[in-house]
């Protein structure tokens, strides 16, 4: 006759791999977005108010002072109460209802920034929110040109910034752009309005180099070149703002400079440590760069010249001969 017993515990495994999978199953499941500060109410599905439930929260059994009925209510949310809840029939663990609770803000209005780096090409524009709302939002923009719309390319990295190219230069017409955004709790935009001359913006100068001047001790040799995005200098050539100040003073001395991408510095203190940057504008329109990454040099200092006499001379040598001499040799006779 046949154990009986290895039966009765496939039947004892087999009901508990049953309710593993109901109580982890996906029915009715959707994602909720509330208010942070909100009162939330959950239902359990199709059950009625009265049935005996359990609710879950990311996997752990929720008081039942929370419950009204079948109802799961959460007073005031808060960013810690996001998760995934779950409502459970009476003690059989068979799920009625499943969602992911997102808590969050709707969006402030955006930031909106636009610029041409890169004039006469074109412009982009690039944005962020002042505060995160913790849900994910999406973002429309729209360009219109006199009453065209243009199309503002956007960038893969990164993903909050777009292109448009210029399809006619030296225009008088205003560029009007606006952003929107929305996310699941609610919606907000903003508006630019400006015309191409007034967005223009080169990049900082590049590769600045500054270097002391060989029996100079008052002077110093700097020079940079054009930012690599501004892509005609020699048709919209820049002009360049010099800034430089001794490490032991707060204040900048300055120099602007018409043409050339290098300068010598004439009144610098000997032997004083200089910190030095440049800035860069379109000769005639837009606004100034932001400054280059500062660079550090200090002038040329004379080598100290060592003085020796004669005496210290013949001391020296004597000293170093001595050396090399061997050390005496005593001899230590016994007496008989």
């Amino acid at each position: 006759m046949a154990n009986p017993v290895p039966s009765a515990c496939c039947v004892v495994l087999a009901a508990v791999v049953v309710v593993y999978a109901q109580r982890h199953s996906q029915q009715d499941s959707h994602i909720q977005y509330e208010r942070v500060g909100a009162d939330v109410t959950m239902k359990c599905g199709s059950m009625d108010w009265d049935a005996a439930v359990t609710w879950t929260a990311n996997g752990t059994d929720i008081d039942e002072s929370h419950l009204n009925g079948s109802y799961l209510i959460l007073k005031k949310v808060d960013l810690t109460q996001s998760g995934q809840y779950s409502c459970y029939e009476g003690s059989s663990w068979h799920l009625k209802y499943q969602t992911y609770l997102r808590v969050g803000t709707p969006p402030k209005e955006p930031l909106l920034m636009c610029r041409s780096n890169n004039y006469p090409k074109g412009f982009y524009c690039s944005w962020h929110l002042p505060t995160p709302t913790y849900i994910p939002n999406s973002f429309n923009i729209s360009v219109i040109h006199g009453t065209k719309e243009m199309v503002c390319e956007k960038d893969v990295f990164p993903k909050n910034r777009c292109h448009i190219r210029y399809l006619q230069l030296f225009s008088t017409v205003k560029y009007k752009v606006t952003l929107t955004v929305t996310n699941a709790l609610g919606k907000n935009s903003t508006t630019l309005t400006f015309d191409e001359f007034a967005i223009v913006k080169p990049d900082p100068p590049e590769s600045v180099v500054a270097k002391p001047v060989p029996n100079n001790p008052r002077r110093l040799e700097v020079s940079w070149q054009n930012p690599s995005s501004w892509p005609d200098p020699e048709s919209f050539p820049l002009k360049f703002f010099l800034r430089y100040r001794p490490l032991i003073l707060d204040q900048w001395q300055h120099v602007e400079l018409s043409d050339g991408t290098s300068h010598t510095i004439t009144d610098a203190y000997a032997g004083k440590e200089y910190i030095i940057q440049v800035a860069a504008k379109d000769n005639d329109i837009g606004t100034w760069s932001d400054w280059s990454v500062a660079v550090h040099a200090t002038p040329w200092t004379e080598e100290p010249k060592h003085l020796t006499t004669e005496a210290q001379v013949t001391e020296t040598t004597s000293a170093s001969t001595s050396s090399f001499m061997p050390p005496p040799t005593t001899k230590i006779c016994d007496k008989g």
